[in-house]
């Protein structure tokens, strides 16, 4: 019996070991059988859902839809060329359409194929002779200006902006707000990269007072960061300054935007020496940003942190020239915070020498500069702490300075700023340093504890801000009109009884 069993049992796992085979050997030729797709049509494919969702969008008023489809560009436009811009234009346009022929102008003719290839009808026969929704026909065009400036072909770029804020400054449309946004944006981004920047200035200023008195968040603050970088770009800080005064950023505008402009209002306060809220802006700019893309705009502003947080006096934690995405870029800061932290005058002129260009390039070399004092500051506190009196020749000598004369001005500011608890004897020429003060006797500890207690809190509230809720969610709990009537009618029963109850004992 024991031997049967066996048998058995040894025969069914050969079974099923030769159905699994001949399963795998089915899926591979299959797979075989299978051809590639054309890119080209998977990208087709895209565009279509991208026009689905914005469709959607106009049809039921929710935003969302439209956000998944501009969320998308990022991934759209590395795909596109001009043979799928031009089928996707062919597809969607009317034949007689003055846009279509408009757009074909920036496209090149259609490549020879062998007439295998099907052609791309997204809309049905009876659809393909109406005209075209506004919010479809800005996308399209909006694709076709992406793709003039990714093949940098920016005078056509300027061209086909153009155009298009002709078409979105004739239309009064909320669904179209999200989608002009972004519109706003390439139309600088065409302007920049021809060196025009000054040109849409006041184009510019006029659209963000319209998105204002509608009310249109999105492009309220998209407008905003252009016009800040507009300024910045070219250096006009007291404008740009006046401007953020003399505006509100919206609160319900996406992190991104709120991150390009906490940025710019860093960089801004930074100029005008308000230190402390520029590193605060940084930060939450850094915060804000996307976490795992955006790489080249958190580098930007981690170098601008960087430099700020030596000039407030302090050092850059040591984790932050660690990460991955920073370790390369930030090599040149890390050598300049090593010359702040140790005090050393020469290596701060190597570094300035040897990176000079890159940080002039980079836009911080004019606070880099201003790092000078805060060298020499902490020279003067590291010798305070070393020596109980060490004369004025070998502090000039330790600081690399030109004269005795220099080191004993330097010392004296020090002592004023209250840098230093030390006092100076002239007549003999040397430093006589005091006894340390117990720091918890201050109230720099109290301070620390509030500024990292409003840290937090301010952290918390920005979190609450930003959670997202599902739409019309807020009528589960409540109670319809029925149950309503229901329950004061019980009430109002109840009430009558608990009446009688009291006056039964009376006589």
């Amino acid at each position: 019996m024991t031997t049967d069993v066996e048998m058995k049992d040894a025969k069914k796992p050969s079974k099923t070991k030769g159905k699994a085979k001949g399963d795998k050997s089915d899926k591979d030729e299959k797979e075989k059988e299978e051809p590639p797709k054309d890119p080209d049509i998977l990208t087709l494919d895209d565009i279509r859902g991208h026009v689905r969702h914005i469709e959607k969008s106009v049809i039921t008023k929710e935003p969302r839809y439209l956000l998944r489809a501009l969320r998308a560009l990022v991934t759209t436009r590395r795909k596109l060329n001009h043979n799928v811009l031009r089928k996707a234009i062919c597809g969607y346009f009317p034949a007689a359409s003055p846009a279509k022929t408009q757009l074909l102008a920036y496209l090149n003719e259609a490549m020879e194929t062998d007439g295998t290839a099907s052609p791309f009808r997204p809309r049905t026969p009876k659809n393909a002779n109406t005209p075209l929704g506004a919010e479809t026909e800005t996308y399209l065009h909006l694709l076709v200006l992406i793709h003039m400036i990714d093949t940098k072909r920016y005078k056509e770029a300027v061209e086909c902006s153009e155009q298009l804020m002709d078409k979105i400054t004739a239309l009064n449309r909320r669904t179209l707000d999200m989608l002009a946004a972004k519109c706003y944006f390439y139309h600088s981004r065409a302007y920049e990269l021809t060196g025009q920047l000054e040109k849409i200035r006041s184009f510019f200023h006029a659209r963000l007072r319209t998105s204002t008195l509608r009310s249109d968040c999105e492009g309220q603050a998209t407008l905003l960061n252009l016009l800040l970088r507009n300024y910045l770009h070219y250096n006009l800080y007291d404008q740009a300054d006046k401007l953020v005064s003399k505006s509100t950023f919206p609160e319900a505008a996406s992190n991104n935007e709120w991150a390009r402009f906490l940025y710019y209002l860093g960089q801004i306060k930074a100029i005008q020496l308000d230190y402390s809220e520029a590193h605060k802006n940084l930060l939450q700019a850094i915060r804000k940003a996307p976490q795992h893309s955006a790489v080249g705009f958190k580098q930007t502003v981690h170098k601008l942190a960087i430099t700020v947080e030596l000039l407030l006096g302090d050092i850059p934690d040591r984790a932050t020239f660690r990460q991955p995405s920073l370790r390369k870029t930030l090599a040149p800061y890390f050598q300049l915070t090593q010359a702040v932290r140790n005090g050393n005058l020469g290596k701060f002129n190597q570094v300035l020498q040897q990176f000079g260009p890159k940080f002039q390039a980079e836009g911080t070399y004019t606070l880099i500069i201003r790092l000078r004092h805060n060298v020499i500051k902490t020279g003067v506190r590291s010798i305070n702490l070393s020596y109980s009196r060490i004369s004025l020749v070998d502090i000039a000598q330790k600081l690399q300075l030109d004269s005795p004369e220099d080191a004993e001005f330097i010392v004296a500011k020090a002592i004023r700023d209250g840098v230093i608890e030390a006092t100076i004897d002239h007549e003999r020429g040397y430093v006589q340093s005091k006894e340390n003060i117990d720091i918890y006797s201050t109230k720099e500890p109290m301070g620390a504890f509030h500024q990292r207690i409003s840290f937090c809190l301010d952290i918390h509230n920005h979190s609450v801000k930003a959670m997202r809720f599902p739409p019309k969610s807020y009528n589960k709990d409540l109670e319809s009109v029925e149950e309503r009537r229901e329950r004061e009618q019980q009430e109002l029963e109840s009430a009558k009884e608990i009446a009688d109850e009291d006056f039964d004992g009376f006589p």
